[in-house]
C-alpha cells in the first residue's frame, strides 16, 4: 500500500496516510486542524480511513495497511469513507478513537415504512454516480429522487448509462436521461465493450471518492471490474422477466483504482426514502421553485386560483405534467417526514416534561410529609411536657 506525508518537512506535516484509499494533502490538512482530542490522545496516533463495515469489526485503511478493529466504544458510529483518527483504547489495543467531520454525506431514510432515522450510506465522497442501465425502462421517479439526494449530499452528482451494447433504442434512453437530468454529466458506457470507461475516467481524478449507487443488476460490479482492470466483484445474471438481479454485493466497500481514485460499491438499492434534503430539492427543481414565485397569490395551491403559473405552465407544454407530479410526490414525503421528527420531538419534550412534574409532584409530596412529620413530632413533645 502506498503512504504519503506530502513534505519534506517533518516538523510541517509529520502524518502519514494511507494513499491508496484517498490521503491527500488537503486530507492531511483536515487531520492537522482536527487533531485527537487530549484526552484520547497517545503516542500511536495517526490517521486511518474505515474502508468497510461488518457487523462486529470494521476494516480500516493505515498508511501500514489494513486492519480490523472493534467499532468505537464511545461517539458517532463510523459509516464507509469516514476519516478516523487510529489510536489505542485503554486495554493498549489498536482502534479508532476519533471519527473527523465528514466533508459530505450521502444519506437516505432508512428503508423501514415507520422509521424516520437517516441512514448514512458513504461518507467524504466527491462523485455520486447514478446507474442507469439500458436494459429496463426507464424508472424517471427514481433517476430524480436519487439525483435529488446526491446534490444534497454535498458531491457532484454523475448518471453513468451502462449496458448501451444491449439496448437498441439506446439514444432515446439516453436523450430521455440528458433532458432529466439538467445540470448533470451523463456518460454513456459498456463494460463488456470498453466503450465510455475513459469519459468516466475522466470524471474521477486521483484522490477522489466515487460512489456508484443504483438497483441490482444495473451492472455495477461489471463496470468495477472494468475499471479496476481486474476481477474484483463477482456479477450475476439478471432475470429477462423483469430485469431484476440479485445482489452480488452485499456492503459498501472502498476499492482502490489504479489511477489513484476510490471508488465505493454499494449493494442494490431498491428504495431510496429522501431524508432531509430540502438543498437536493432546489437543485434538482430550482426551476419549479422559479415557478412558484410567479403566482399571483403566495399561497397559491396551484390548482384553481387565477394567474397561477403552474397551471399556465401546464397548460402551454412548458411544464412536463409527470415532472410536476414527481415534484408534488417528493414535496409530500418530505412534509410526512418532517412531520414524523416533528411528532417524535413532541414526544419526547412531553416525556420530559412528565417527568419534570412527576419530580416536582414526588418532592412537594415528601415536603409535605416532612413538614407533617415535624407538626408530629412537636405535638408529641408538648403533650410529654
Amino acid at each position: 500500500m502506498n503512504t504519503s506525508a506530502f513534505s519534506s518537512n517533518p516538523s510541517s506535516n509529520p502524518i502519514s496516510g494511507p494513499a491508496d484509499y484517498g490521503y491527500t494533502p488537503s486530507i492531511a490538512a483536515l487531520f492537522l486542524a482536527h487533531p485527537v482530542p487530549a484526552a484520547l490522545s497517545g503516542p500511536d496516533d495517526r490517521p486511518g480511513r474505515i474502508v468497510r463495515l461488518d457487523r462486529n469489526r470494521i476494516l480500516v485503511a493505515s498508511a501500514a495497511g489494513l486492519l480490523h478493529l472493534p467499532y468505537p466504544g464511545q461517539g458517532p458510529v463510523p459509516a464507509t469513507g469516514d476519516w478516523v483518527w487510529l489510536g489505542t483504547n485503554g486495554a493498549g489495543e489498536p482502534a479508532v478513537v476519533d471519527v473527523l467531520p465528514r466533508r459530505s454525506a450521502l444519506s437516505r431514510k432508512r428503508a423501514f415504512e415507520a422509521s424516520s432515522e437517516e441512514q448514512i450510506l458513504g461518507s467524504n465522497i466527491d462523485i455520486v454516480a447514478v446507474v442507469v442501465p439500458m436494459d429496463r425502462p426507464l424508472t424517471h421517479n427514481r433517476l430524480e429522487r436519487t439525483l435529488v439526494a446526491a446534490w444534497d449530499s454535498g458531491a457532484t452528482p454523475l448518471v453513468v448509462i451502462t449496458k448501451a451494447d444491449l439496448a437498441n433504442l439506446a439514444d432515446d434512453v439516453v436523450g430521455q436521461v440528458i433532458l432529466q437530468a439538467a445540470g448533470v454529466e451523463v456518460v454513456t458506457t459498456s463494460a463488456e465493450h470498453g466503450d465510455g470507461l475513459d469519459e468516466l475516467r475522466q470524471h474521477i481524478p486521483a484522490g477522489s471518492t466515487l460512489v456508484l449507487l443504483g438497483p441490482s443488476g444495473a451492472g455495477k460490479s461489471t463496470l468495477i471490474n472494468a475499471l479496476a482492470g481486474r476481477n474484483i466483484q463477482q456479477t450475476g445474471s439478471v432475470r429477462t422477466g423483469d430485469g431484476k438481479g440479485r445482489h452480488t454485493t452485499t456492503s459498501r466497500e472502498l476499492i482502490p483504482l489504479a489511477g489513484g481514485a476510490v471508488l465505493m460499491d454499494t449493494p442494490g438499492v431498491r428504495g431510496f426514502g429522501l431524508f432531509d434534503a430540502e438543498d437536493g430539492m432546489e437543485e434538482m427543481f430550482g426551476d419549479l421553485e422559479t415557478l412558484l414565485s410567479a403566482c399571483r397569490f403566495a399561497d397559491c395551491s396551484h390548482q384553481a386560483e387565477p394567474d397561477c403559473a403552474v397551471q399556465a405552465a401546464l397548460a402551454d407544454g412548458s411544464l412536463d405534467p409527470r415532472r410536476w407530479a414527481s415534484y408534488l410526490k417528493l414535496q409530500r414525503e418530505l412534509a410526512a417526514l418532517n412531520r414524523k421528527h416533528d411528532a417524535a420531538a413532541r414526544r419526547a419534550y412531553q416525556r420530559e416534561w412528565h417527568q419534570k412534574v412527576m419530580s416536582a409532584d414526588r418532592g412537594q409530596r415528601a415536603a409535605e410529609r416532612y413538614r407533617h412529620d415535624r407538626a408530629e413530632e412537636r405535638s408529641g413533645k408538648r403533650r410529654k411536657r
